[in-house]
């Protein structure tokens, strides 16, 4: 979810690139440590943050949470800097007594951050925020680009130190003016049968479903079957919240504005195979309010796209699946791609696997019954190739309103339709990522560079994403 700010432990604030953050293997030449931060209450409650993250020390990041008054536990610190790495300094952008901007980059990829600190003019133990953002490389801190050749070898020698690691398994696609130039498979799909990962193994796509939700409502909007500025109560009459209903609009669910919610709650987890079908989720959580004014805020919704398949099931009279199958899938050639449930026996699809206490074990226990309209279908590097040709060629949606599902349309310019948008100019680029314990998955879409990155992992994230920024960074310029 690059360039989301969410809740940082329940006392700050972080910017996500799919549920997670990377770094640079080679920093700038004016790279500094946490002693050039400067002795200002900002800067203190910074430093602090800082060494205390690097130092993965469990006493240490509670001493932090203690003095600054966070909230979170120092558990959670440690499962987000699993995914960011060893962040390092860069260089200090802004400082006032109070308030201090710098940039940093982390270990695990080549993303630069963005991060402000500001605290209480009144209490300097008192933090007002402290925020982390993905943004693009400034000139000076450019990555050079490469030859196709160099960047494709560079990318190889990438992906296998992750794999050597273990950190990564997975495949690859990438593709140049609609054919693919890269295609490539790492480690294994399934560890206790020695069964390796193919470009054609189904990995499951965690949040990158989100896509298809959406294409499926755009098409329903072509045909004159429901408005963007429709509201669900226009379409779900009966739905449970009344007020939530004559509140919300299809579009303000599509850019996450609507705040509609999420359904991670702990009896949730709890039970998460009770949840078969849509209306399922739709009877446990239809009945909540609204977490915000709609159009006030932006915050990512797992539960609106979820309401997104219930819409398309009654307004298309067929389930969410048959429909996704027949106007999605079936036109854009995806034979390899679906949503059969987990206890389903599906030929050549991966095994999950995450991390626990240094082990890796089957992330079963983590799955839903099955894929929903907000995420955990599955698909291969060949077909969400397909889907990108299909979306490009018109077979899907008219240009023009794929034009529209992929440009910013909240305030934050991350999210358009159903698509997560980033980037200036020719580096501009749309699609999704997911991830959840044992999936990774990134999908972009390079118009100015005529480029699709396809990245899927049967491991814990972020290293499909990581691979992509990877390539994305040193591609060749010209189109």
């Amino acid at each position: 979810m690059r360039g989301i700010l969410v809740p940082l432990f329940m006392g700050a604030v972080f910017t996500l690139t799919n549920s997670a953050a990377y770094a640079s293997e080679k920093l700038s030449a004016d790279v500094t440590d946490a002693e050039a931060i400067p002795d200002t209450p900002a800067g203190q409650a910074m430093r602090t943050w800082f060494e205390a993250m690097n130092s993965r020390d469990p006493v240490r990041i509670q001493s932090y949470i203690d003095r600054y008054q966070r909230t979170s536990s120092a558990e959670d610190y440690l499962d987000y800097y699993k995914y960011l790495g060893v962040m390092a300094l860069v260089r200090i952008e802004e400082s006032e007594p109070n308030s201090i901007s710098a940039l940093m980059t982390v270990s695990n990829s080549d993303q630069l951050y963005r991060v402000r600190s500001v605290t209480d003019p009144q209490d300097r133990t008192k933090l007002i925020g402290l925020t982390m953002s993905a943004i693009d490389r400034p000139e000076d801190l450019a990555i050079p680009r490469l030859t196709q050749k160099d960047a494709l070898a560079a990318l190889d020698k990438k992906a296998e130190g992750l794999r050597a690691n273990e950190k990564f398994a997975g495949a690859m696609i990438i593709a140049k003016n609609t054919e693919a130039i890269y295609a490539r498979a790492w480690g294994l799909a399934d560890r206790s049968n020695g069964i390796y990962n193919k470009v054609d193994t189904k990995f499951r796509l965690g949040s990158a479903n989100k896509m298809f939700t959406a294409i499926a409502i755009l098409q329903l909007v072509e045909k004159d079957l429901l408005t963007l500025n429709g509201k669900v109560e226009d379409y779900l009459p009966d739905y449970p919240n009344q007020d939530f209903a004559n509140k919300v609009t299809i579009r303000q669910i599509l850019t996450h504005t609507g705040g509609t919610g999420d359904i991670f709650t702990a009896e949730y987890l709890a039970n998460i195979s009770d949840y078969k079908t849509h209306s399922d989720y739709v009877e446990k959580f239809g009945h909540r309010s609204v977490e915000f004014e709609p159009g006030s805020q932006e915050r990512y919704s797992n539960y609106g796209f979820l309401l997104l398949g219930y819409l398309v099931e009654k307004i298309s009279n067929m389930s969410y699946y048959e429909y996704v199958r027949r106007n999605i899938f079936e036109p854009a050639g995806m034979k390899d791609s679906g949503f059969l449930p987990e206890d389903v026996s599906v030929a050549g699809r991966a095994v999950g696997y995450t991390e626990v206490d240094g082990s890796f074990i089957p992330n079963s226990d983590s799955l839903p019954y099955r894929g929903t309209a907000a995420g955990g279908g599955y698909s291969t590097a060949s077909d969400m190739l397909q889907f990108a040709k299909a979306l490009q060629s018109g077979k899907l949606i008219p240009a023009a309103l794929l034009n529209q599902a992929s440009s910013p349309q909240n305030r934050g310019g991350w999210y358009g339709y159903g698509f997560q948008t980033r980037g200036k100019a020719e580096t501009a680029y749309f699609g999704h990522s997911g991830g959840a314990p044992g999936m990774n998955a990134e999908f972009r879409i390079y118009p100015g560079f005529g480029t699709v990155i396809v990245a899927l992992s049967n491991m814990d994230g972020p290293y499909a994403e990581t691979l992509a920024d990877y390539y994305a960074t040193r591609m060749p310029a010209e189109p």
